[in-house]
């Protein structure tokens, strides 16, 4: 037997047995109950060199990544997860690598009761890539889209930002219950992770909902990485905090009468009121002085 068959055989031995799955890994495709709600999906594919440096982080903590950025997008829709499939490139020659791997997803999906239910291995001369689809499904009030903001909206963040190349990015835990508890307090007009940057990904709401905002400089919670990096890197904390990207929390948008009740009485910890969606542009307000911000973030270049 192959060692990727005897892999395939420990994978299976590893899978717990789930009432949503009919058939799990081992077949040409598992066999899920199908929502009640709509269905939610999506994916992420991670890379050696680009989304993490391996030999220096481990594979355990590459899964646990990887597995968390798909379920921190489900959050972003403020769904429930329901089971994930995974594919991966495995560099050639370690069968431990490729266990500690699993072991890192299963980490992050345990935690949500997500099952992993199949996916696809190979093994090449290159690095390693890891790709996870997860699939969620909305609740009762429905996904929460990018496309919602109005003009009056408050502009909300769930924890503070920058800095995650010091660790966070590896180790964060998707806000999905936060998500859910959001949800259940209020109507939230959009709401978006924060991947690629606060003031890209809010941006990327702008675009969607046709309107602007302002966010005001003092109120941007900062993180302690981001303040320790800026140390070194010629950013302030507050470049950190608004560009540096795979923070993971959730920026979102609800009417000002939601924004006085979330603040009077909060679902969860950490949430901070950041700003408001205006007519148009992307504004930062420092000292009472506005001035223009670009939608910086992380981009893939093409």
């Amino acid at each position: 037997m192959s060692q990727e068959f005897h892999y395939i055989r420990w994978l299976r031995s590893q899978t717990t047995g789930d009432p949503r799955v009919l058939v799990g890994p081992g077949d040409d495709c598992a066999v899920l109950m199908p929502p009640s709600r709509p269905l939610l999906v999506t994916t992420d594919m991670l890379m050696d060199g680009t989304d993490f440096i391996v030999s220096e982080v481990g594979p355990r903590r590459v899964g646990r990544k990887a597995m968390a950025a798909n379920l921190s997008d489900i959050a972003a829709m403020a769904g429930v997860p329901v089971g994930a499939v995974v594919s991966v490139a495995l560099p050639r020659g370690s069968r431990e690598f490729a266990e500690q791997l699993y072991l890192g997803l299963r980490d992050v999906a345990d935690a949500f009761n997500v099952p992993i239910v199949g996916g696809d291995t190979n093994s090449w001369a290159g690095s390693l890539v890891i790709s996870v689809t997860a699939f969620g499904e909305a609740t009762e009030r429905g996904a929460v889209l990018r496309s919602g903001a109005k003009v009056g909206d408050w502009i909300f963040v769930t924890g503070p930002l920058g800095g995650s190349i010091r660790g966070h990015h590896l180790d964060f835990t998707p806000r999905v219950r936060e998500a859910l508890a959001l949800h259940a307090a209020v109507e939230l007009h959009a709401m978006c992770d924060i991947s690629d940057g606060l003031a890209g990904d809010l941006n990327h709401i702008l675009e969607e909902s046709n309107c602007g905002a302002v966010l005001m400089a003092e109120a941007i919670p900062v993180s302690a990485d981001a303040r320790e990096l800026s140390h070194t890197s010629g950013k302030s904390p507050l470049q950190h905090a608004l560009g540096d990207g795979e923070d993971f929390e959730l920026v979102f948008t609800v009417s000002a009468t939601d924004g006085e009740r979330l603040l009077r009485n909060p679902p969860i910890a950490g949430l901070v009121k950041i700003g408001e969606c205006v007519e148009s542009g992307l504004w930062l307000e420092t000292g009472g002085r506005r001035e223009p911000l670009q939608p910086t973030g992380w981009v893939h270049e093409l």
